[in-house]
């Protein structure tokens, strides 16, 4: 019974690790896109530019969103692997 209750409770820690996590970054990218759009719509030439740079900050947000994702991957391997026994 102790195993099943200490597994729940890491799946749902890994759970509560990515959704947390992907709140920020999923905020982030669509409030960059959206500024970005208004940006092209003002100025059409600088497309280029624009494009680049709005790229880069999306990489840049998903980095934090992989890092949830590592975290909550670990969250399950470990606790899995130091399940106590009684």
């Amino acid at each position: 019974m102790g195993d099943l209750v200490y597994g729940n409770i890491s799946a749902l820690a890994a759970a509560l690790a990515i959704a947390i996590g992907s709140i920020g970054p999923g905020l982030g990218i669509g409030m960059l896109a959206g500024k970005a759009m208004e940006a092209l719509g003002r100025n059409p030439e600088a497309r280029g530019p624009i494009q680049q740079n709005m790229i880069l900050a999306i990489a840049f947000a998903e980095a934090i969103a992989i890092y949830a994702l590592v975290v909550a991957i670990i969250i399950i391997f470990v606790a899995d692997s130091k399940i106590p026994t009684v």
